[in-house]
């Protein structure tokens, strides 16, 4: 199997479109065997969004995704409709089930594009290149099939809670069926929580997994690596943060938000708590 999910069924009807898939071995999460990785999920329904009611003049600006709990291995729904429908931005949701249990609700902004060549303004500086960072088994450190889905390379002067990460999959999202650039390249941002921690992963007495995920992009991601240059960091009162500019081989293409729940590990059936 070299694909992170298989389709089990898709309709639409009434401008809502229900898909159903099974994930496989390579979306297993990384803090409990039995769970699927946001990671991989987030592709999917990047890959959902992107084929529900396609506008030629519209593109995604920004995703937010909130994770009400540990999703399970195996089946699961995705119901994908319109919130607000406009002529030059659209409000899309989509929400992931399983068990008759919803587990993440995703929204998308869809807006209206158009040339602003003449204005255009980046701050935000490019990334060392892909060729100057060391490959490193970086993921095997976390464990779980998704982990293991990934090549990495990172940047030699990365420290506890602050680096910059190169990210790549060769694992289609759903079985049968291309990848693209954009939805290949959503489903890797989740892993910013792993690059850099201020905790090294698994050290037997601390968790911190993230509660959301927010990307926003001023343009369209290409290619099959994903850059992220992170900072992790971990407050007094149990919430943390990690923060991600984001790169593909072109350069930065947006940034994404991380809201961390850190905690002492006691058991990973607690997750859900």
């Amino acid at each position: 199997m070299t694909a992170y999910y298989q389709l089990l069924e898709s309709k639409t009807e009434d401008d809502v479109t229900i898909t159903k898939y099974k994930s496989t071995i390579h979306a297993q999460g990384a803090w409990n065997e039995h769970e699927q990785h946001i990671g991989p999920t987030t592709g999917v329904i990047c890959r959902d969004m992107m084929n529900y009611l396609p506008r030629d003049d519209m593109r995604i600006g920004r995703l937010s995704f909130d994770i009400l709990g540990v999703i399970p291995f195996g089946e699961i729904q995705i119901k994908t409709h319109t919130i607000r429908s406009g002529r030059t931005i659209e409000l899309i949701e989509s929400v992931v089930s399983a068990n008759d249990r919803t587990y993440v609700i995703a929204r998308a902004w869809r807006m209206q594009m158009s040339d602003t060549t003449e204005i255009k303004s980046l701050q935000d500086m490019p990334a060392k290149p892909l060729s100057a960072c060391d490959e490193i088994d970086i993921m095997s450190k976390w464990g779980g099939g998704f982990m293991y889905s990934l090549r990495t390379r990172r940047a030699s002067d990365n420290r506890l809670g602050h680096g910059l990460a190169w990210v790549s999959t060769e694992t289609e999202m759903v079985e049968g069926n291309p990848t693209s650039d954009f939805v290949r390249l959503m489903g890797l941002v989740d892993t910013a929580n792993g690059i850099s921690p201020c905790i090294e992963p698994k050290n037997g007495q601390w968790i911190y997994p993230n509660l959301d995920l927010q990307i926003h992009m001023h343009r369209m991601p290409q290619g099959q690596w994903l850059g992220l240059e992170t900072v992790q960091q971990i407050g007094t009162d149990g919430i943390g943060l990690t923060s991600s500019i984001l790169h593909d081989v072109h350069g930065v293409f947006g940034r994404s938000e991380q809201i961390l729940t850190v905690r002492k590990l006691i058991s990973a059936k607690k997750l859900n708590d």
